[in-house]
């Protein structure tokens, strides 16, 4: 049976690619999605297996609302995955750089391109659901002075020709995906675990959490804060950390961290993934 990962956006979307290289030696179906919301519900009925969402870019930074969606969904982290993200410049066959006056994508790749766009002289941005289907919306209008930020791919899905390839600001441009699933996978070596946590509002408390890792050596990727629905001034802590919840030293910090935090919540432990290229060797 093929197995099924959700992904927000149209065929030819990055997303998209990132479900074929993470499942790259699986028979795999990408389902689209029209919002993140639907690859969380997609995974959480049984529809698909797993979804696959943006959660940072390394030139735009974090995707907050997939943050908060991890945190409203019942889903389990069971993988990474990196993918290389290189932007092209997409209009109607026929048009020429100078015809375009407006272009739209996703808000992400807008920014990955902020300084490409400001070169264009008077050209106005429009940010839009999707990359591939920014391509999709100037296929299905008769103007020529439209264009899209996406993929090759999605030109060549939607039949649109390339004006500009490599647009995006840093060769550099990667998106980190996670891979969300109903069931928790148990990695012991090479892994990351991702948690969530609250904190009490007084001095000395974030500290007291950063030290429960620092003091056993655990070394933490990344923390994003995001504020706490309903009480102003409060905030979630996400936080990725080295190691798997089946290592004991990992295991000791959360069951400390738990006994003066009010809420955690690990979201997974999963095999860490690396960039697939060095990112001082881009071409």
């Amino acid at each position: 049976m093929t197995m099924r990962a959700a992904f927000q956006g149209e065929p030819g979307a990055y997303s998209e690619a990132a479900v074929f290289e993470f499942f790259s030696q699986t028979d795999v179906s990408a389902v689209p999605c029209e919002s993140f919301e639907k690859v969380f519900q997609a995974v959480k009925n049984g529809d698909c297996q797993f979804g696959v969402l943006p959660i940072e870019n390394s030139l735009a930074g974090s995707i907050h609302q997939n943050y908060d969606l991890l945190m409203q969904n019942p889903l389990w982290v069971v993988g990474e995955h990196y993918l290389r993200v290189s932007h092209c410049l997409i209009a109607r066959p026929g048009s020429t750089l100078a015809d375009i006056k407006t272009v739209m994508s996703h808000p992400q790749a807008l920014a990955q391109c902020a300084q490409y766009l400001k070169s264009l002289p008077g050209v106005k941005v429009e940010p839009v659901y999707d990359t591939a289907g920014s391509v999709k919306i100037i296929r299905s209008q008769n103007d020529p002075t439209l264009a899209a930020i996406a993929s090759v791919q999605a030109a060549r899905i939607f039949g649109m020709q390339v004006l500009a390839e490599h647009i995006e600001d840093n060769q550099a441009n990667f998106t980190r995906f996670l891979v969300v699933a109903n069931e928790a996978v148990h990695p012991v070596e090479n892994a990351k675990t991702s948690i969530v946590f609250t904190l009490k509002n007084e001095p000395g408390s974030l500290y007291q959490a950063m030290r429960e890792f620092a003091t056993r050596g655990i070394d933490l990727c990344k923390i994003e804060s995001r504020p706490l629905v309903g009480t102003p001034w409060d905030y979630l802590f996400y936080l990725d950390l080295m190691g798997s919840t089946e290592n004991e030293s990992v295991k000791q910090a959360l069951q400390n961290l738990q006994g003066f935090a009010p809420m955690l919540r690990i979201l997974g432990s999963y095999p860490s993934k690396k960039p697939a290229a060095n990112l001082n060797q881009i071409s």
